[in-house]
């Protein structure tokens, strides 16, 4: 696999390829970075993305993760004492789960965001910045229903922290891409440059297949959950045997988050899956690649129990570094 093929290995979208490709062309001592509010633990949601940090990191970045303190305040997401406590938590949980600390640098964003010149841009660029764009950046990240103030603050210290950061690609999930698009229109009139973004899928959410995985509402994966709470969860998720999913009763479309799964978490870091079957059933099958594991399930040759168990276990195994680590954190 060539550098760019790594790089936007299982992305949904770059911005723009031309700026990625020159990127990849030489991408020794760039940096790329993603932002997280520390409001919980880990989940499928944040680690996605981090599949994706682990990927740049094979190709030569460097990492920078916004452990984004002053974010989670201004969105409710607890004190300044709480958010910092469970920073910490991401960034050991970050390192178990495989970023390689020595290519990864890790920073809070109250160390710069109180500073007179980064304020005095965020003023800069609420002058620039109309009402009604900056609540579209927000409107998909935004915890509660009332829109507040601080709200709209957020996404322009989001586009303001690719500056401050300095870093040559920012990364995020696909509800990311209103701030990314923000932060590309608002930052030439500070007279800053725009950097490429790229943005990861959401993963549906595991039962109904409809809408994104979220740690706040439905059924999500964490690196709080045990064996068994995986093998629960993940028997429970929506996995028809077709290709095309039908859609929902209100006619909504559905994913197949099983297969979502796999694919952009199981098969990056595993170079083969193994399906373990009794003989009168087929006996193991082995997998180098998402697309064969796809088809023999959308097939019927894969049955969706054996698709669930064999992902249960590699999820198992992808979390319990980071499981373990929290646990010594809390003991």
């Amino acid at each position: 696999m060539d550098t760019y093929d790594l790089i936007t290995r299982n992305a949904e979208e770059v911005v723009t390829e031309e700026e990625l490709e020159a990127l990849a062309d030489d991408p020794e001592g760039k940096r790329a970075y993603v932002g997280y509010e520390p409001s919980g633990v880990l989940h499928l949601g944040h680690l996605l993305t981090a599949n994706k940090l682990i990927d740049l990191q094979e190709a030569g970045f460097e990492i920078v993760v916004l452990l984004a303190d002053v974010h989670a305040y201004l969105n409710g997401k607890g004190t300044f004492e709480e958010i910092r406590e469970t920073a910490e938590q991401m960034r050991e949980q970050f390192l178990a789960y495989g970023l390689d600390e020595s290519q990864t640098e890790f920073v809070y964003g109250s160390s710069y965001q109180m500073d007179e010149e980064y304020v005095l841009d965020v003023h800069q660029i609420e002058l620039e910045t109309s009402l009604n764009r900056a609540q579209r950046a927000m409107a998909e990240i935004q915890s509660g229903e009332t829109a507040k103030v601080s709200h709209v603050v957020y996404p322009l210290m989001q586009a303001l922290d690719i500056e401050y950061l300095d870093v040559d690609l920012a990364v995020g999930g696909l509800d990311q891409r209103k701030v990314h698009m923000l932060a590309r229109e608002e930052l030439p009139s500070l007279d800053y440059d725009v950097r490429p973004a790229l943005h990861t899928p959401i993963i549906a959410d595991l039962i109904s297949g409809e809408g994104k995985m979220s740690s706040s509402e439905g059924v999500t994966i964490s690196m709080e959950d045990t064996a068994e709470d995986l093998e629960e969860k993940v028997n429970s998720a929506y996995c028809p045997p077709t290709r095309d999913p039908e859609p929902d009763e209100d006619g909504n479309d559905r994913e197949n988050p099983v297969l979502e799964l796999f694919q952009y978490h199981v098969f990056p870091r595993f170079e083969t899956v193994v399906v373990e079957r009794p003989d009168q059933y087929g006996g193991d099958i082995t997998y180098e690649d998402y697309e064969d594991l796809a088809e023999d399930l959308e097939s019927g040759e894969l049955h969706p129990a054996d698709a669930k168990g064999t992902l249960a276990s590699y999820l198992d195994e992808l979390i319990a570094p980071g499981r373990e680590r929290l646990e010594e954190l809390r003991s």
